[in-house]
């Protein structure tokens, strides 16, 4: 697994070349530019970023260079999550759900879907 930190910006890039691959960078530009207001030399710095980190590909198209995500959203989110976790909790998920919990930041509806996560790997742990 792939362990790069991504920005806020590349993190909207990466979701629309995984919601949608290959891309051009023309439809990256219209993308990000009628989302964040980004031109396209800035889409440009960014994908030249990626590109060294390795989370993103291009290969000569037809029309134009194609772009595909390298880096997984499973790869990215557990790495992000365990980087988050360490930072910030120590590493334990006790810690944050505690945090959570006593400012009341779960709804019963995130309260019973840990619970079905906690029994789901519960379940598992004993095969």
């Amino acid at each position: 697994m792939k362990k790069v930190t991504l920005s806020d910006g590349e993190w909207k890039l990466m979701n629309l070349l995984w919601n949608k691959e290959p891309m051009m960078i023309a439809e990256i530009v219209i993308a990000l530019k009628n989302d964040n207001g980004w031109t396209k030399s800035t889409v440009f710095m960014m994908l030249k970023r990626m590109l060294e980190k390795k989370v993103v590909r291009v290969e000569e198209g037809n029309r134009a260079k194609l772009y595909f995500p390298v880096l997984t959203k499973e790869e990215a989110s557990v790495y992000e999550t365990e980087n988050f976790l360490s930072k910030v909790y120590g590493g334990s998920i006790g810690m944050m759900v505690a945090s959570m919990t006593g400012h009341k930041a779960l709804s019963q509806k995130d309260i019973e879907e840990l619970y079905g996560i906690l029994q789901q790997s519960e379940a598992e742990a004993e095969e």
